[in-house]
């Protein structure tokens, strides 16, 4: 099954990261290139484990994935419930650890992935490796620039650093 992966250090505590990373709404569009609109189902408040989530990509497709994990301030993951056709399956986890520079944190994004139809499978997952890689190395490094934009992080309770 392929994975693809993106590793950034961020200048803020893994609390923080943790947080920037579960923002919503404008706040979300703002540092997200991937996301073009994001929002939790069935009435959930927040995110928890076992909530859904609806997300439409910059490329226009629409997923609706379940949190299997939440578990803050350390990792997230999620599963696709129901998305694009040529997902079988699909599934990603984002993991905050303290990095070795006080104040900041190793954050590693990785989605899993496999394709259909099988027949198609050894192109499809070449094709799938390249564009989500493009894709999550992307979202990280638009995390990175949202952990430290003043707006991100006031609207996560932190203060931007002096």
């Amino acid at each position: 099954m392929p994975v693809v992966q993106a590793v950034a250090v961020v200048p803020v505590t893994p609390d923080v990261a943790f947080a920037v990373s579960q923002t919503t709404g404008a706040v979300r569009y703002r540092w997200d290139p991937f996301v073009r609109e994001q929002h939790l189902l069935d009435g959930a408040a927040r995110p928890a484990k076992g909530v859904r989530t609806f997300t439409r990509s910059r490329h226009g497709l629409t997923m609706v994935s379940e949190y299997v994990s939440y578990n803050p301030p350390t990792n997230v993951g999620m599963h696709m419930v129901r998305g694009p056709w040529f997902f079988e399956m699909m599934g990603g986890g984002w993991r905050f650890a303290p990095a070795e520079q006080p104040g900041h944190t190793v954050a590693t994004w990785r989605y899993n992935f496999r394709t259909r139809p099988a027949l198609l499978r050894p192109i499809a997952d070449r094709i799938g490796v390249w564009l989500l890689g493009r894709d999550i190395r992307r979202r990280i490094e638009g995390f990175a620039r949202g952990c430290q934009d003043p707006a991100v992080l006031a609207a996560v309770g932190t203060p931007a650093n002096p």
